[in-house]
């Protein structure tokens, strides 16, 4: 069986290819819009769902794994930013703050008629940062196209504290639970590759 990431994130690509997974990348043509009724499990779980089965419909004997991830801080889901104003007032928002980082993760076989959702929420904690600091890490550019404004993997790891759960989440694809739930209803175990 193939294996289609249904994402053109670099980050979710480079976790996958750690293990030995021979996959290919077919981003999802959906909307990403979160509705305003949902709490932030329901929206990463219905917007991963959407993304594997917007691919899996034109890939059906395929195994499609598909993720979306958000930031959220009081109970509110803290987008992409818009801009560098922004991102600053988003950095400025999560300053010695513990905020969540929740995604949802699907795979998808129609072939096989399996559809599994799931999720993984992890905390992070930031230091309390200076407006030097904020400007600093806005001048990299890295907080561009990122849930929350910041990179956990580059220089965003400079503005942590603390981090309660699993890294790869923050990041963006939650590799042990999606090798849980790859064994469990696929028989793939990534300890051998794929």
């Amino acid at each position: 069986m193939n294996i289609v990431l249904a994402s053109a994130s670099p980050r979710r690509k480079e976790i996958l290819e750690n293990y030995n997974v021979k996959f290919n990348i077919i981003k999802s043509e959906i909307d990403e819009v979160i509705l305003g009724h949902e709490s932030p499990v329901q929206a990463v779980v219905r917007l991963a769902l959407e993304k594997g089965m917007d691919v899996a419909s034109k890939n059906q004997g395929d195994l499609v794994i598909a993720a979306d991830t958000i930031v959220v801080l009081d109970d509110t889901i803290l987008g992409k930013p818009k801009d560098e104003s922004d991102a600053y007032k988003t950095l400025n928002s999560l300053s010695g703050r513990e905020h969540q980082v929740v995604t949802g993760i699907s795979l998808i076989n129609l072939a096989e008629n399996k559809k599994v959702v799931d999720y993984v929420v992890s905390k992070v904690k930031f230091k309390h940062l200076s407006d030097k600091v904020i400007s600093d890490y806005l001048k990299t550019g890295e907080f561009q196209d990122k849930a929350g404004a910041y990179g956990v993997q580059g220089y965003g790891a400079l503005l942590v504290d603390e981090i309660k759960g699993d890294y790869f989440n923050i990041v963006g694809l939650p590799i042990s639970k999606l090798s849980d739930l790859l064994i469990k209803y696929f028989d793939i175990n990534l300890f051998y590759g794929a």
